[in-house]
């Protein structure tokens, strides 16, 4: 009797701990159930411009949901973008604008998703960890910036009165400087290792590429003493004459490379 009395006691005991278990397991209710798309829009704004983007993206991707096919849903996709450009998030935002642009070709914000996409991989390119590691911009990889400079150039292209259209331009300035910087850098590179012939390959690359860029000015010392190396004394003076004529308080014709530890950009 005793222990009849124990494994309904037991199985009582058991059945309660079942219930607390399942009752633990309930799934916890979405406190935005309840909230219309403009207060949805108006929490996730208030979350990324306090800094808070991975929830700004998670309210974002509700409001898509919910708003799907309205102006706010797609306002919703460029302002998830911003978010996770600020987050770090590049390959996320990069196909967020991307499908975006595929979605809504007509779109009158499709200005700002391209301008977005150019500060992605701008600053991709650019990078934190570059810069306190001291690496010129010119000595990266630089398919970024090419892509930067792409996205940059088909908004100004298509949206010459777009507000973002100065500061693209700009970007696009400091891009091809830093693309004519980067094939200078590699003709030192060379020239620096006796490979004379791939040195002036490089520079001339500057030159045909980027005839307007800084660079062209280390381009043409390269050349000069490239060709002076090689024995070619007759394109070594006629470039000599290029570089004075244009450059005529160059530096580099008093003291060669220069020495700075100084790198030539700067932060944006």
């Amino acid at each position: 009797m005793n222990g009849s009395r124990l494994s309904v006691a037991s199985l009582n005991a058991l059945v309660i701990a079942v219930g607390l278990t399942a009752c633990g397991s309930t799934p916890t209710a979405d406190p935005t159930a309840g909230w219309s798309p403009n207060r949805l829009y108006s929490e996730a704004t208030d979350e990324r411009n306090a800094g808070a983007y991975e929830k700004a993206i998670a309210l974002y991707e509700k409001l898509e949901g919910r708003a799907a096919g309205t102006p706010l849903a797609q306002q919703a996709q460029l302002d998830k973008a911003y978010a996770q450009y600020k987050s770090g998030e590049q390959a996320q935002a990069l196909a967020t604008l991307n499908r975006f642009m595929r979605l809504h070709p007509a779109s009158p914000a499709l200005d700002y998703a391209l301008y977005i996409k150019g500060l992605v991989t701008f600053n991709d390119n650019l990078g934190l960890f570059g810069s306190l590691a001291r690496q010129d911009l010119s000595e990266r990889d630089q398919k970024a910036a090419k892509e930067s400079f792409e996205a940059f150039r088909e908004l100004v292209t298509r949206f010459p009165d777009s507000r973002y259209t100065p500061d693209a331009r700009s970007r696009m300035v400091y891009i091809v400087n830093s693309l004519a910087q980067y094939e200078v850098h590699v003709a030192r590179y060379y020239f620096q290792r006796g490979a004379h012939v791939a040195a002036i390959s490089r520079a001339q690359q500057a030159l045909t590429d980027y005839p307007q860029a800084p660079a062209l000015e280390e381009a043409l010392f390269i050349l000069t003493q490239s060709y002076d190396a090689m024995g070619m004394t007759q394109l070594r003076d006629d470039t000599r004459r290029v570089l004075e004529t244009n450059f005529p308080q160059s530096e580099y014709l008093t003291r060669g490379f220069k020495s700075s530890d100084e790198p030539w950009w700067k932060l944006w």
